[in-house]
C-alpha cells in the first residue's frame, strides 16, 4: 500500500498549520477519500474511517458553535484519539485555542485553508489518487503525440529511442525513455511519468544520453501524460500474418485496465515515426467516431451488393 506524507500534502495543497508543535515527520496519509465528521462530532463512531484526512466545513463549524468550545473540544479530543492523519479547517473558519491544545495533547495537527470545502475536498480527492494509485514500471518509450500519449514497447535494441527523437524532431513531446512509470489512477485512466532521476534523458546507442529539454527546448518534453494507445515494434518475419484492415482492435492490460496496441513489424525503409504518428492520428479519428477501415469495408461491401 501507498502512503503520502503529512509534510508533502501541506505543502502541495498550500495549507496552514497551526499546531507547529505538532511532530508531523512520521503521519503518513493512506487513503484517497476526505471525511467530515458530522457524525462523529454528535458522538456517533461506528464505522469511523480514522485512515481519512478529516475535514470541518461550515455545516460541522456551526454545530460546534452550537455545541459549545467545551463539549466539541472534547468530541475533537475523540476523533483524535483515533489517530487521523490530521483535522482541517476551511474557509478560513476561525479556531478555538481549547481545539489548538488538544491537538498538541494527542499529537494530530490541525491545519486551515481559505478554499472552501467543497472544492478543497475534491481538489484533495484529486490528488491523492494520483499520489496513491496503484503502480508499475516497464521499459519502453511515451511519447505525446497530437495529444494522445503513445507508449513504444519492443525488445531492447530495437529502435524505440530512435523512435522518440524523431518524433520529437517532428513537433510531439517526450515523457519518458527507457523506463516509463504507469500509474492507474482510474478505471479507466492510466498516467504514465519518466522516474526522477531520468527525466527528460534519451540514450542513443553509438552516441550516449543526451537530454531532450536542453537541446530541444521546454516544448518539447512534457512531465505525465495518459496513455491511450500502445505501439509494439517487433521484428519482421515472414511467417507471421499482420493484420492489414484493422477491423478489430487489439488490447494489452496494465494494471487491469485494456489499452488498444498495435503490432509493428520493423523492417528497413520504414519510417517507424510517421507510422507512429499515423497510428496516434487514427486512433484520435476512432474517438470521434470515423473508423477508416469499417468506412473501406463498407464501401466494398456496397459494390459488391450493386454489383
Amino acid at each position: 500500500m501507498y502512503t503520502v506524507s503529512l509534510k508533502k500534502f501541506i505543502e502541495k495543497m498550500e495549507v496552514e498549520n497551526l499546531t507547529p508543535e505538532v511532530d508531523i515527520e512520521d503521519i503518513e496519509i493512506a487513503q484517497t477519500d476526505m471525511n467530515r465528521p458530522a457524525l462523529q462530532l454528535a458522538g456517533f463512531f461506528d464505522y469511523f474511517d480514522n485512515h481519512r484526512v478529516q475535514i470541518i466545513g461550515q455545516v460541522e463549524h456551526t454545530y460546534m458553535e452550537k455545541q459549545g468550545v467545551a463539549k466539541s473540544a472534547e468530541m475533537i479530543g475523540k476523533i483524535m484519539s483515533y489517530k487521523v492523519p490530521c483535522i482541517i479547517f476551511c474557509r478560513d473558519l476561525p479556531v478555538a485555542d481549547e481545539y489548538l491544545e488538544v491537538s498538541k495533547q494527542y499529537g494530530i495537527p490541525i491545519l486551515t485553508t481559505s478554499v472552501d470545502t467543497s472544492s478543497f475536498s475534491a481538489e484533495c480527492t484529486r490528488w491523492l489518487k494520483v499520489e496513491l494509485a496503484p503502480r508499475i514500471s516497464i521499459h519502453g518509450v511515451l511519447v505525446d503525440i497530437y495529444g494522445e500519449g503513445v507508449l513504444i514497447t519492443g525488445e531492447s535494441g530495437i529502435g524505440k529511442s530512435e523512435v522518440a527523437l524523431e518524433l520529437i524532431h517532428r513537433g510531439h513531446r517526450l515523457v519518458s525513455d527507457d523506463v516509463v512509470e504507469i500509474k492507474k489512477v482510474s478505471d479507466a485512466t492510466l498516467i504514465g511519468s519518466a522516474p526522477e532521476i531520468t527525466r527528460h534523458f534519451i540514450e542513443l546507442r553509438g552516441i550516449g544520453i543526451i537530454d531532450a529539454k536542453t537541446l530541444f527546448g521546454v516544448e518539447s518534453v512534457k512531465n505525465t501524460q495518459s496513455i491511450d494507445l500502445v505501439i509494439k515494434l517487433e521484428e519482421w518475419n515472414k511467417e507471421q500474418e499482420y493484420d492489414r484492415m484493422g477491423l478489430e482492435e487489439n488490447y494489452i492490460e496494465y494494471l487491469g485496465n485494456k489499452v488498444v496496441c498495435h503490432s509493428i513489424p520493423i523492417r528497413p525503409g520504414r519510417n517507424v515515426a510517421i507510422i507512429c504518428e499515423s497510428a496516434a492520428v487514427n486512433f484520435r479519428q476512432k474517438k470521434m467516431g470515423y473508423n477508416a477501415a469499417v468506412e473501406l469495408y463498407n464501401r466494398v461491401t456496397s459494390n459488391l451488393t450493386n454489383s
